[in-house]
């Protein structure tokens, strides 16, 4: 994996867009706002949420990439984390707005495919970012993080880290029937070399990547089983939700948290010792690739297809045998958020 993320230029927002409601489309760059054929190429970015830093940082790289495509970026997003309902409209509302592509981070895996099949029979073309549909071909093109290597890494990184100890596991998932959460279990079990229902899995919850709902999961946890010592989680704010509810027992010193994502308040946790390892990628990276593929696709109308891994680094202060990672200096230059 290209180790130099440096290279990724200082963001410029296109325009003051604000935040976007589920229904509405924002149009971000210059040009007109007309439809089929009227002004520049138009770009769908749909994501999952506008709050979540990640998603935050993926539209601020669709803006700078459709600037500097010369596009039009439309962006939509979700209510809430799991909010299909929305994602369907927005698509919806982009196809009908002459859009020529659209990117999107789906809210469930399986329930938006039926709306992106209607799209890509208008000749829209669709690339999901960050998270697969399901079947995966649902889309054109897969712009996204191995996310089973992605908790792989940390499952690698705990099992060592666990060496001459008998391990007790508590997973802090996202929700069912969500790929990228789905993948990253997958990855962290294969990591830690243990099958799904191993005894050492004493306590899993869903936690919707939610650092409120983190911490309640991991009091259930606490209530439930004795001597956790191990704690994956989806993502980091549910890491630093469980390091609250493991803090407020004593047991922050006692139980190894590990994650996924890499954003700067993540990556700042784990230098500061409430996560002991991250596995982080790069959401700029996705959203710049996707925008040019549908600039491409409307200059020359070759489609992008199959699967672009954006890339991933595990990062830790606290290096194990067997394992390879940067620090969290180099994750504090190539966060996000």
């Amino acid at each position: 994996m290209p180790r130099n993320h440096h290279a990724v230029p200082t963001l410029v927002r296109v325009t003051a867009c604000t935040a976007v409601a589920t229904l509405a489309l924002t149009a971000c760059g210059s040009g007109s706002q007309g439809g089929p054929g009227d002004g520049p190429v138009k770009v769908g970015l749909i994501t999952k949420t506008d709050t979540n830093p990640f998603f935050v940082k993926m539209k601020e790289g669709a803006e700078q990439a459709a600037k500097d495509s010369g596009v039009e970026l439309v962006s939509a997003a979700g209510k809430f984390d799991g909010d299909n309902a929305g994602q369907v409209t927005a698509v919806e509302n982009m196809v009908n707005s002459g859009v020529k592509g659209i990117l999107i981070t789906p809210n469930d895996s399986k329930a938006i495919v039926p709306a992106l099949e209607k799209a890509r029979a208008k000749n829209v073309l669709v690339i999901a970012l960050d998270s697969p549909t399901e079947p995966q071909d649902a889309t054109d093109a897969l712009f996204a993080t191995d996310n089973v290597k992605a908790g792989e890494l940390i499952g690698q990184y705990a099992k060592a880290a666990m060496t001459g100890k008998q391990a007790k596991i508590a997973t802090l998932d996202l929700a069912p029937g969500v790929a990228v959460g789905l993948q990253r279990h997958e990855g962290f079990l294969k990591g830690f070399g243990i099958p799904e229902g191993d005894p050492s899995i004493v306590c899993s919850q869903d936690t919707g990547g939610d650092q409120a709902k983190g911490q309640t999961a991991m009091e259930n946890c606490l209530q439930k089983a004795s001597g956790i010592n191990v704690v994956y989680t989806v993502n980091e704010p549910a890491a630093l939700g469980a390091y609250t509810a493991l803090k407020a027992k004593g047991l922050e010193e006692k139980v190894l948290v590990v994650s996924v994502d890499g954003g700067c308040t993540g990556t700042k946790a784990v230098k500061e010792g409430k996560i002991a390892a991250t596995s982080q990628q790069y959401p700029l990276k996705m959203a710049s690739l996707g925008v040019k593929a549908v600039a491409d696709f409307a200059e020359n109308g070759k489609k992008a297809s199959g699967y672009t891994d954006t890339g991933v680094t595990l990062i830790t202060d606290q290096s194990q045998t067997g394992t390879e990672a940067e620090d969290t200096a180099y994750g504090l230059e190539n966060c996000w958020g």
